[in-house]
């Protein structure tokens, strides 16, 4: 058997806001296995409607992509059909946009069926708004990045066919959906409270996962390593049950198809009880990325729930270099901006970890049984000897504080959900 690896493409990284800005599209290319060559940025407020970049800009990239060899360049931003048809006609050499990267890279780390049915339509729909305008390109033929998930040959295709594969594809979906609801529905019925984890890609959110409940869930130092979520169940203090649901990491600029194909995944935190936002405390980004989060959840909809902010990676505080000799003190400092300022980030909690050593975890579950606890009554009461069933679902709902039992019953002091209170207080 003969095994072919594919040429690792050397890209030009493009953008018109920052070369900071670019860090993470750097990322984002090495994770699809692209190598950057080079970075380029024009500091304009709107980019050309034809060419994304200005005419001096173009011939001085051109000179760029000779120069360093590059085969392709990568552009910050989603580019319309104009603007990729334009481009490579003048640079004459393959272009992509951030979408197609990030669905590129999706393409690659789906693993489940649900996972390859959302990448596969996020494609597609993608692909549908250029089959035209986008000229030769249409025609080019071969493995790298922008090509891998349903393959160039659906592009080849037209629009009727493509409609159709989409249709099926949303058919499918709704399936998967349905059943997802229907298990969503089942814990509604069981109420053990749910916590989603949400946050950053890359900001160990599968790697606390594992730590917290030995989940194995792929853990890598790769933007988007996972993408289908995860349930597991964990046990706090009190013999009280809990179940925590990793999710799809955020990012900047997230692709709108993406967001309507993994809708109904990244809806996990909207019925969730709470949520577990872990941020990167290492990265120099802190702020923006928690912004994107909060931005994100605004978007699905996601508001009115208690927020349990993790600040992870505290591990790596040391290797960074900071203003302070502190590494907290700037979300110490009343003066800052608002915005920036923990008290205003809607945190009710915040505790400091490292999901890889494992620092400041028996924290976290204090916070965790802190919140639930926090929504809990108080009930005592004493249960015949009959009444075994509703022992029994005080144990797995709430946390038990006195189990007596005598000639009479058995006497229960316990925190409980309002609704358990509300069933037996009478």
């Amino acid at each position: 058997m003969e095994y072919t690896n594919e040429p690792i493409e050397k890209v030009i990284l493009v953008g018109t806001d920052s070369y900071e800005a670019l860090d993470e599209l750097r990322e984002l290319a090495e994770t699809a296995g692209a190598e950057t060559v080079a970075t380029m940025v024009q500091h304009i407020d709107t980019p050309s409607v034809s060419t994304y970049l200005g005419s001096g800009k173009l011939e001085e990239l051109a000179a760029v992509i000779e120069s360093t060899e590059a085969t392709g360049i990568i552009c910050d931003d989603e580019l319309t059909p104009i603007q990729m048809s334009n481009l490579e006609r003048i640079l004459d050499t393959k272009v992509m946009d951030r979408t197609m990267l990030i669905l590129d890279i999706f393409a690659q780390h789906a693993v489940t069926s649900e996972g390859k049915i959302q990448v596969e339509l996020a494609q597609l729909q993608y692909r549908l708004t250029r089959l035209t305008g986008k000229g030769r390109a249409m025609s080019r033929l071969g493995g790298g990045i922008g090509t891998r998930g349903p393959g160039e040959k659906k592009l080849e295709q037209d629009r009727r066919v493509i409609r159709t594969r989409v249709s099926q594809l949303k058919r499918e979906l709704a399936e998967v959906v349905n059943h997802r609801d229907l298990t969503r529905k089942k814990r509604e019925g069981n109420p053990i409270p749910v916590f989603a984890i949400v946050g950053y890609t890359n900001v160990g959110k599968s790697t606390l996962l594992n730590r917290l409940t030995g989940a194995d869930v792929l853990a890598e130092n790769k933007l988007f390593a996972t993408l289908d979520t995860t349930t597991r169940s964990i046990l706090l203090e009190g013999k009280q049950q809990a179940l925590l649901t990793d999710t799809v990491g955020f990012i900047r600029k997230l692709p709108h198809n993406l967001v309507d194909a993994f809708r109904s995944t990244l809806e996990e935190a909207k019925y969730a009880d709470y949520i577990i936002h872990v941020v990167d405390a290492s990265s120099e980004n802190v702020e923006d990325d928690m912004r994107v989060v909060y931005e994100t959840l605004d978007m699905l909809g996601i508001e009115g729930k208690k927020i349990l902010t993790v600040f992870n990676k505290m591990d790596r505080i040391d290797s960074i270099e900071k203003k302070s000799s502190d590494p907290w003190a700037e979300f110490d400092n009343e003066n800052r901006d608002v915005e920036l300022h923990l008290r205003d980030v809607r945190a009710y909690m915040t505790v400091k970890i490292s999901a890889k050593t494992g620092d400041g975890v028996d924290d976290l579950l204090n916070s965790v049984g802190e919140m639930i606890r926090q929504d809990r009554k108080r009930l005592e009461k004493t249960f015949s000897y009959s009444d075994m069933s509703a022992v029994a679902e005080i144990r797995n709902m709430g946390k038990l504080i006195t189990e007596d039992y005598s000639d009479d019953g058995i006497y229960i002091e316990a925190e409980v959900p309002f609704r358990i209170y509300s069933k037996y207080s009478k």
